[in-house]
């Protein structure tokens, strides 16, 4: 597969689906309430929350505010604001050392070796940019972040559609067809080979008890471990 960069999805790719559905979600939403209270005036801080506010009936309470968001964790939704303020939240926990992040244990070296092998890395992940340094900062291999070259989040478009990851290749310099996507949503590699992409479908066992093959894999080269991506 004669590619030049490497994009990779974080949930269920390079890391369980578990941990940020078990650990990060619901440490945000505990934390949340006195993260407002303590934070809620940061201009950094404020903005987000008054986006919440203007998109719900114009709430002039952040206590209500703070449980739409709640709601909006419980329901898994991939609102921008949301997102920002859980990254915040995160830092926090991270920076306390309350967790670190999982990444499974053949996903690091394999980033280590492509890195090496001159093949640029780059996340494109719905959770916030500063969400992503923080969680390969501070992941169970130590601190991965100097390994990428760029990170992307939903602000550049929706994982299901095919114009982000033509922004992405655009952004990055390098033609659609030089960059693969490793992912393990099927809907997200359909995006990114209509964009022009090269696909691997990451069908973990752990994430994934029941495997998706033939069909189900929609045409996409598939593995599950991250030692067999370039050989697919």
């Amino acid at each position: 597969m004669p590619i030049r960069a490497i994009l990779t999805d974080i949930e269920g790719t390079t890391s369980s689906i578990s941990f940020v559905k078990d650990v990060l979600f619901p440490y945000a939403r505990r934390a949340l309430p006195a993260f407002v209270a303590a934070r809620g005036k940061e201009p950094g801080v404020r903005r987000w929350l008054d986006l919440v506010a203007a998109e719900n009936g114009g709430m002039c309470d952040d206590r209500m505010i703070v449980e739409v968001l709640q709601g909006w964790i419980d329901e898994d939704r991939k609102h921008t604001a949301l997102k920002a303020l859980q990254g915040m939240v995160w830092a926090d926990g991270y920076r306390s050392a309350d967790f670190t992040a999982h990444i499974y244990p053949d996903a690091a070296p394999a980033l280590k070796a492509w890195k090496e092998a001159g093949l640029p890395l780059y996340v494109y992940s719905s959770g916030s940019v500063p969400a992503q340094r923080l969680f390969f900062g501070h992941s169970d291999a130590g601190d991965l972040t100097p390994l990428f070259s760029g990170c992307f989040d939903t602000e550049i478009g929706g994982k299901r559609e095919a114009a982000s990851y033509r922004h992405i290749a655009e952004s990055i310099g390098i033609a659609p067809s030089d960059i693969l996507f490793l992912s393990d949503v099927v809907e997200e590699l359909d995006a990114a080979r209509e964009a022009g992409l090269a696909t691997v479908l990451v069908d973990r066992r752990e994430d994934y008890p029941q495997p998706r093959t033939g069909d189900a894999t929609h045409g996409h080269a598939r593995v599950e471990s991250f030692v067999d991506v370039l050989a697919s």
